[in-house]
């Protein structure tokens, strides 16, 4: 939609403004004015977010704006817009709409050519990357996985030869049974790096092949506490491939097992593509010739 050069110059400002992840003096001195200069906090979850504005002395008004009201509630947002006042958008911890509710509103927002400006700061994935020590010049974010374990493995075959540097948000209670999947799918000795309660007391990094990442989470008696962001090196670039498309695994697998044992074509595909060589067997199992 072509915006109104005009309603900018009527309207409010929505400002997405980023909030701690954890230490709460990450919060710019930006963002700070900007909350305490606004009409109106849409939040996340207004008590989290009431105890940020407590922590900053500052009282304004708020409302919850989440994934399950967010399509109903933006068009109050917008209207209060629209009437000439200022909003900020912020979610319970980093930068919103970043695997956090926001995109409903700002995509409305555009639509009506009204101001979007962010205020930028803390944000949980660039925060672990810059210190995971693993490629940053190309990575792709996939925000949560899958909650169910097929469909988180799905998920994870379908990356298993991407060459950016892979990164997931993860909940504790399932981060055991996510590390222990990357290592089947990807292969053990695939590098992982996982950075739990960024910017907390406790915040922790745990890195190295998956098959001991996983050792390691074990081990710590507060391994599997707090939230994670988990990092996976990418796939190793066949150097004979260069720039062009990667092999089609499966027709590969089919040609192969037609005429060699299923234990060597497993061998072979894992050597060629860097993927699971369990995987691979299953998989050349499930294409074998009756």
């Amino acid at each position: 939609m072509k915006s109104d050069p005009s309603s900018p110059e009527r309207s409010g400002t929505l400002y997405i403004v980023a909030t701690p992840i954890g230490n709460l003096e990450d919060l710019s001195p930006r963002a700070s004015s900007t909350l305490a200069g606004v009409s109106l906090i849409a939040a996340e979850d207004t008590r989290h977010s009431g105890r940020l504005l407590q922590f900053l002395g500052i009282q304004k008004p708020m409302l919850a704006l989440h994934d399950h009201n967010e399509r109903n509630r933006a068009a109050q947002v917008l209207d209060r817009l629209e009437a000439g006042e200022d909003v900020a958008l912020v979610s319970d911890a980093g930068t919103p709409l970043i695997s956090d509710p926001g995109y409903v509103l700002v995509r409305e927002a555009r639509e009506r050519g009204l101001r979007v400006s962010p205020i930028p700061g803390p944000c949980a994935m660039v925060a672990a990357l810059s210190a995971a020590g693993l490629p940053t010049d190309r990575f792709l974010f996939a925000g949560f996985l899958p909650a169910k374990r097929g469909a988180r493995r799905s998920a994870l075959e379908e990356l298993v030869t991407e060459t950016a540097t892979l990164v997931f948000y993860e909940s504790p209670h399932r981060i055991l049974e996510t590390v222990a999947q990357i290592s089947e799918v990807m292969g053990s000795g695939r590098e992982v790096v996982l950075g739990r309660e960024l910017t907390k007391t406790f915040e922790t990094f745990y890195a190295g092949p998956a098959g001991d990442v996983s050792n390691s989470i074990e081990a710590d008696p507060n391994g599997a506490r707090g939230e994670f962001v988990v990092m996976i090196h990418g796939a190793k670039r066949n150097p004979e491939q260069g720039d062009a498309e990667a092999v089609d695994t499966d027709r590969l697998l089919q040609l192969l097992v037609a005429e060699l044992p299923v234990k060597k074509v497993a061998k072979i595909v894992a050597e060629l593509t860097g993927r699971s060589k369990n995987e691979l067997y299953q998989r050349a199992l499930e294409l074998k010739p009756e």
